[in-house]
């Protein structure tokens, strides 16, 4: 990969002219990692103001400095859609994160259900993980991820103009499509939700059930190809 094509996600506001402090991590990837030296071009993106080339302008040991050049993508909108899933462990955690932002999620929500595997995640570093997701993939922005949400309290408090797809194991409901309004996908445990927590689910007309296909698929593979249906351009059925 050469220095024009890497890509870095900061955190402060990008405009032609500015100057980018990069702080020790960042530093050293561009420095020790990829062997960018002074005078190499990369490019920037915070999430809001699209993307800029930037030169690289010195080195420190603990940061570097880099000039903000011209916008090379302005900002664009994207999918308003949200990823719930009950928690799995850690690495199947790290894979649903990685390919929910490279798929175009907005907001990524665990969710403890009564058979969920895991209680806790690191936020840090599932954070680091859609970052790095979203440098790679070209994305122009991160999704928000959450603290973990009891499943109860999540669908006590949905909001009432966004539509939530449920991942049915049980085959009998409609295959999930293209959806173009607010909406989000629930995807639950390796064990299946609950005869309390389905009821749940049913009582509200917002929810919906839905299937992705044929098979019984693993949580993490649920998440993905759920994803993909639910975010693939088409129209709107």
């Amino acid at each position: 990969m050469g220095a024009a094509s890497i890509r870095l996600f900061v955190e402060t506001k990008l405009s032609a002219g500015a100057l980018v402090r990069l702080a020790e991590a960042q530093a050293h990837y561009l420095g020790r990692v990829m062997r960018c030296a002074v005078g190499d071009e990369v490019k920037l993106f915070n999430g809001v103001d699209g993307e800029f080339a930037a030169r690289i302008e010195e080195f420190g040991r603990r940061e570097a400095g880099l000039r903000v050049a011209a916008q090379t993508r302005a900002q664009e909108t994207e999918p308003d859609c949200w990823l719930c899933f009950a928690l799995l462990k850690r690495q199947k955690t790290d894979l649903v994160v990685e390919k929910a932002t490279e798929l175009g999620v907005s907001r990524i929500q665990p969710v403890i259900t009564a058979r969920t595997q895991a209680d806790h995640v690191n936020l840090e570093r599932l954070r680091a993980i859609a970052i790095e997701a979203a440098e790679q993939c070209e994305r122009l922005a991160v999704p928000e991820i959450f603290a973990p949400a009891a499943l109860p309290a999540l669908l006590a408090g949905w909001p009432a103009d966004r539509k939530l797809f449920v991942a049915d194991e049980r085959r009998d409901a409609p295959v999930l499509r293209f959806a173009s309004d607010p909406a989000a996908l629930l995807i639950g445990p390796e064990g299946g939700f609950t005869d309390a927590e389905v009821a749940a689910i049913g009582a509200n007309p917002k929810f919906s059930r839905v299937s992705l296909g044929a098979r019984i698929l693993r949580a993490e593979t649920a998440a993905i190809a759920g994803l993909a249906l639910l975010l693939a351009s088409g129209p709107k059925e």
